[in-house]
Formats: C-alpha cells, sequence, structure tokens
C-alpha cells in the first residue's frame, strides 16, 4: 500500500515520517514533492572506476541556474531530508521535468528503511537545460512495508549533499572471481 498524500502530512506530524524542511504545500495526492539543493558534483576522470573512489568536481549552482550537458552525469541532492523507520521510499522524477529530457534517479529509486538523509539525484539531461537550485526535481513515494524489519545501516546514511558512489567499498577482490 501506498500513502496518500493526507497520510503523508500525518505521518510527518507524528514522526513516523521524517521530511525536513517539510512544507504541507509540496504534498500530493499520493507522493511529495522534493527541490534540488545548490550543489552538483562530476566525476572528473574519463574512466570511473567502480573498483576505486574516484574524483569529483563540485559545482555550485547559481541564481541564474546551471546549464546541465548531455553526456555528462551530475550528481545531485534534495533539499530535504527524507526519511523512515516504518515506510519504504520510492523517489521519482517529475513528469513535468521528464518531459524537459532530464532523466531524474532512473536506475536507483528504492530508497531503505532506516536511511536518513538528503537524497543524491543522479542526473542526466538529453540536451542542455539550465537547472536551479530550488526547483522540484522529484517525488517521493512512501509504501508499508510488511515482516520483521532490518534498520539500514549503510555507508550513505546521514547523507548531506551530493555523494560520490562507494561502490569500491563493496567490490569483490577481482582475483577471487578470477580463479
Amino acid at each position: 500500500m501506498i500513502l496518500t498524500g493526507p497520510e503523508i502530512k500525518a505521518a510527518v506530524a507524528d514522526g513516523r515520517l521524517r521530511i525536513a524542511p517539510f512544507a504541507p504545500e509540496q504534498t500530493n495526492p499520493n507522493s511529495y514533492n522534493v527541490r534540488l539543493g545548490p550543489t552538483l558534483l562530476t566525476y572528473a576522470a574519463k574512466v570511473i572506476d567502480a573498483h576505486h573512489p574516484n574524483p569529483t568536481r563540485s559545482v555550485r549552482i547559481g541564481k541564474d541556474g546551471y546549464v546541465l550537458q548531455p553526456g555528462e552525469l551530475y550528481l545531485g541532492h534534495t533539499i530535504e531530508e527524507v526519511g523512515s523507520d516504518l515506510f519504504v521510499p520510492l523517489l521519482f522524477g517529475r513528469s513535468s521535468v521528464g518531459r524537459l529530457g532530464l532523466f531524474v534517479e532512473i536506475t536507483a529509486p528504492i530508497g531503505d528503511i532506516g536511511f536518513h538523509g538528503q537524497w543524491t539525484l543522479m542526473l542526466s539531461p538529453i540536451r542542455p537545460l539550465r537547472v536551479y537550485a530550488g526547483m522540484k526535481i522529484g517525488q517521493v513515494m512512501f509504501f508499508i512495508s510488511t515482516g520483521d524489519v532490518d534498520l539500514y545501516r549503510g555507508k550513505y546514511q546521514g547523507a548531506a549533499g551530493p555523494q560520490p558512489s562507494r561502490y569500491w567499498r563493496d567490490a569483490a577482490p577481482i582475483q577471487a572471481i578470477a580463479s
């Protein structure tokens, strides 16, 4: 089951769900709009290596916005910290943003129960697109879980700002697979 807009508001009010800052007018019939934060990261190397930390460049989105370029992966973040120890959050790009040719969070929309922090957004434009800090970029839906809950204790807990991949922390040694 998915939470309705009124239930999202009630869950924030009674603490079952954390959205900070919370603005009731960003609540939809069955989701909550999240806004783009002011910082973007891009990977600095031509080749991204899954088994090693990768250097990044940070860009601040100014008052005149920032033009995203096709063929580049941008890591953005939500202004809002979103999390719950009861509900499963899923984040998707808003349809209005998709109609501008911007893919938002298409490969990893599911959040874990127990994660609390700002969400890192994977942004990929089809053509040059000017974005602005504070624009409504995505929407989060919340699903009720069943069964025992094992709260998230992973490497992105408490995220503030965009987070580059930490896949390398999970990578299996290459020689173990090659044998």
